[in-house]
């Protein structure tokens, strides 16, 4: 198995990336997405989208599956938005 396939997956920036993670999870589950669906409440199809990154996903929805999974989500900054508190060549 590649790096890139083993939990935990690091950051998520995009759909495609919460996708990979859920499909990732279910399979080391041994779970259908029909199987992953019911046991979720959600449609089969919603699962497809969800694993292939579609982006307009209902977030409610997004987090009932990731909570199915024994996932969650967690937010932190990224650390960009914090500038030095001196430039390099600027006067103090």
């Amino acid at each position: 198995m590649d790096s890139d396939k083993k939990l935990p997956l690091g950051k998520i920036m995009t759909a495609e990336d919460i996708g990979r993670c859920v499909r990732a999870q279910r399979k080391a589950q041994g779970a259908t997405q029909a199987e992953f669906a019911a046991l979720c409440g959600v449609g089969v199809r919603f699962i497809s989208e969800l694993e292939n990154g579609k982006s307009t996903m209902a977030l409610g929805k997004v987090l009932q599956v990731l909570k199915c999974l024994g996932l969650e989500l967690s937010l932190r900054p990224r650390g960009w938005n914090q500038a030095p508190a001196t430039s390099p060549g600027r006067p103090e």
